[in-house]
């Protein structure tokens, strides 16, 4: 009798053992980052700016990311349109420095969050561009990754310059 039953005691088993691998989520593991790493990541993505290439600038960012533009109103949300936004800004040679920042890590999450300038050229003339921005970073296939990158003008001008 329990010859005949066995197949429906096996299948009893794997759904079970299914059901259960659905029901605990795996354990995340977390890799560790110090605020000094994070904080480096800016520079990095600085960096890649200096190279004038948008695929160099847009690996920064993850599959996934959002990127809400300081010199555009549309949203990027796919690589392709990120790299669109780095083909126009990366024509006016922009270099970034940080003015205040907001450093908080997690979980394979970390926040940059502050105030920054761009110096660049728009039309033949230097300006400088105060913004505030945004980064969260998330960690993926052994990287940090820009998950999240929020620029927007200052609301109040360059508060930075003296007269």
């Amino acid at each position: 009798m329990l010859d005949r039953h066995l197949p429906y005691f096996i299948a009893a088993i794997l759904a079970f053992n299914i059901q259960l691998a659905y029901a605990v989520p795996a354990q995340e593991t977390c890799h560790p980052a110090s605020k000094q790493e994070i904080t480096a990541l800016f520079d990095r993505w600085n960096t890649t700016l200096g190279t004038g290439n948008s695929d160099t600038v847009t690996n920064n960012y993850a599959d996934d990311a959002v990127l809400l533009p300081t010199l555009s109103n549309q949203p990027r949300t796919t690589h392709a349109e990120i790299k669109s936004y780095f083909n126009e800004f990366l024509a006016k040679h922009p270099h970034g420095t940080i003015l205040s920042r907001n450093v908080v890590v997690q979980c394979n999450t970390a926040y940059d969050v502050g105030t920054y300038k761009f110096d660049l050229v728009d039309k033949g003339q230097k300006k400088t561009v105060a913004a505030r921005y945004s980064f969260i970073y998330t960690y993926k296939n052994g990287k940090w990754l820009i998950a999240h990158h929020h620029s927007s003008l200052m609301p109040e001008g360059d508060k930075t310059k003296t007269n």
